[in-house]
């Protein structure tokens, strides 16, 4: 008999749901938050409402099934007080499934759910419940993580603006359609002609320089594709320093890079050249926000408990 798993994910602005059976992710159902033209950001409220609206049609694309156990993302993090209302629409709906359907409910974290989901992606389901670095990279987290077993420390990470905060800002200042990873993606220039800004202390970043220089850039005339260059390659060649430095002080080990920011081929050619052997990543449909991770989540969780 199958045994299908369903994952809900509400984050800030993506309504997704996945399906999972044998391990493997069967459906991946993702709807992007609308937000407003000109605008780079959404406030929690219409994250809300539109959840509230996607969430019949993502859970009607993954159609009827038998279900063994549902999953959901109820917070950002694994730490006490780590709170959004964008998740509780997705508890609501994953809450009202699994009572109906009469299976348990597995509660996680959306930033397991992208460590997870990242996990499958690259071929990398082994390192679960074993000890790697891992960075969460996107609109709302720019963090630097240590895995061990089945615990995420926070160990490092911007001081200030997130990466994909700074991408979305500069990119939609430019004329870019939000989120602005992928257009500045499609124009800027290759990374070996482009100079590049990062601040990085120990385990620390700052990025909030990164956008005034990029706004100087601009307000120079710079072109759009050199602008673009440059913000990519800086948050590139931060990362490349935050990883230098936990190698230093954890010693060298398999290294995953999650989250929206890191579905950019760019960045992750340059990453990948950098640290070979050691860097991990998922295509853009498992490192963005998604529920696969959440789907796989919940069947571990319930192999476990019955174990």
């Amino acid at each position: 008999m199958a045994e299908f798993f369903l994952g809900i994910d509400t984050s800030n602005y993506t309504t997704s749901a996945a399906l999972v059976k044998d391990g493997e992710v069967i459906l991946n159902v993702k709807r992007p938050v609308q937000v407003k033209e000109g605008e780079h950001g959404i406030r929690q409220s219409d994250a809300v409402f539109s959840h509230v609206k996607s969430l019949p049609e993502v859970l009607t694309e993954i159609g009827a099934q038998e279900l063994v156990a549902v999953g959901v993302s109820t917070r950002p993090r694994d730490v006490e007080g780590s709170y959004m209302p964008c998740f509780l629409a997705g508890k609501a709906a994953a809450t009202g499934i699994a009572s109906l359907s009469g299976v348990p409910l597995y509660e996680v974290s959306h930033q397991w759910g992208h460590l997870m989901a990242a996990l499958y992606g690259a071929g990398r389901v082994d390192l679960y419940g074993k000890d790697f670095l891992a960075f969460h990279v996107s609109g709302g987290t720019t963090e630097l993580l240590r895995v061990r077993g089945r615990e995420v420390e926070k160990v490092g990470g911007t001081l200030d603006l997130n990466a994909g905060q700074v991408i979305d800002r500069i990119g939609v200042k430019m004329g870019v359609p939000f989120p602005a990873g992928k257009g500045l993606e499609e124009i800027a220039l290759p990374f070996a002609d482009t100079d590049c800004y990062s601040h990085v202390r120990g385990l620390e970043c700052n990025l909030s320089g990164l956008e005034n220089k990029a706004d100087a850039l601009l307000s120079a005339g710079e072109s759009r594709e050199r602008v673009a260059a440059y913000v990519l390659k800086s948050v590139c060649r931060t990362l490349e320093k935050l990883t230098e430095n936990a190698f230093a002080e954890f010693g060298k080990q398999p290294v995953l890079y999650a989250g929206g920011v890191m579905s950019n081929s760019l960045i992750k050619e340059a990453l990948q050249k950098r640290f070979r052997g050691y860097a991990h990543f998922a295509p853009p449909v498992y490192s963005a926000d998604n529920a696969a991770g959440v789907a796989l989540l919940a069947q571990r969780m319930h192999r476990e408990i019955l174990c």
